[in-house]
């Protein structure tokens, strides 16, 4: 009888153990499949606002459901007061950084910064009084190359480098949201970068700031936020802009007269 029960229990623990293999197995091949990224389309898109009077959200290029599906946004579409998410691309350094950190201090209004490879080089200390007082850094890539036409071993290096150089120069862990450059991006590169453990975020409010030859001017940036504030907005300012340096104070008083208050994108309900 003993040993009928030991074969018994010999027998159950093996069956038990296949049945584990096999759920292992299962998994695998699932992880597999996500991973096989030629499933997706990568048709290049660039990403665009279509701006609403009465401060209504602004339209985008594409639908918010189907950011939602990568874990990407434009603009907080649950936001039950009125919040709004300021952030910058820093592709360089111009001479303005210094002072809307400044400026952003005086508000006491902590932002999201996306930086690449020249600025985190070039400006460390910026990094680390951003990372210091409170700010997002994102990632914006190591080149800034369109994400669509490179590799998936390409784009992840331009993404996971710029993490790994962030971490030697300042000593801070890179946040993990990310600005794909010239807002162009695909289905697949969406799906990439979920799966590297990042958050997509493109913009609800924006106007042409980053040519530092042809600049809009400090009235321009004020009366833009002025007609085109609405509640929940992502805000796409470059740090390289005089006019936005200019423009800051008066755009930050002007909207916390209007009842706004300001949030990094960690508060986003992803």
């Amino acid at each position: 009888m003993k040993d009928n029960r030991r074969g018994i229990c010999r027998k159950l623990v093996s069956l038990i153990l296949l049945a584990a293999l096999a759920v292992q197995l299962s998994g695998a091949n699932r992880v597999s499949a996500a991973t096989d990224y030629s499933k997706y389309s990568n048709s290049k898109k660039s990403w665009y606002i279509m701006r609403q009077d009465k401060h209504k959200p602004s339209g985008g290029a594409d639908t918010a459901a189907n950011l939602k599906k990568y874990a990407a946004c434009y603009y907080d579409n649950k936001a039950k007061d009125k919040v709004m998410y300021i952030t910058f691309d820093c592709g360089y350094e111009a001479g303005y950084t210094k002072k809307m950190l400044n400026t952003l201090k005086k508000h006491n209004v902590k932002a999201t910064f996306f930086v690449t490879k020249a600025f985190v080089e070039q400006q460390p200390k910026l990094c680390k009084r951003m990372k210091k007082e409170g700010h997002i850094v994102g990632n914006h890539t190591l080149n800034h190359p369109s994400l669509p036409s490179v590799s998936v071993k390409k784009l992840k290096s331009e993404v996971n480098g710029l993490a790994k150089l962030f971490k030697k120069k300042t000593g801070y862990k890179l946040d993990k949201y990310i600005r794909p450059p010239m807002g162009e991006y695909s289905n697949r590169v969406l799906k990439i970068l979920n799966d590297m453990g990042y958050r997509t975020v493109f913009w609800s409010i924006a106007y042409m700031d980053y040519d530092v030859n042809n600049q809009p001017g400090k009235a321009y940036v004020v009366d833009h936020f002025k007609k085109y504030h609405h509640k929940g907005a992502i805000t796409l300012t470059h740090n390289t802009s005089k006019s936005n340096m200019e423009a800051l104070d008066d755009v930050l008083t002007n909207l916390e007269n209007e009842g706004y208050r300001f949030a990094t994108i960690d508060e986003y309900k992803w």
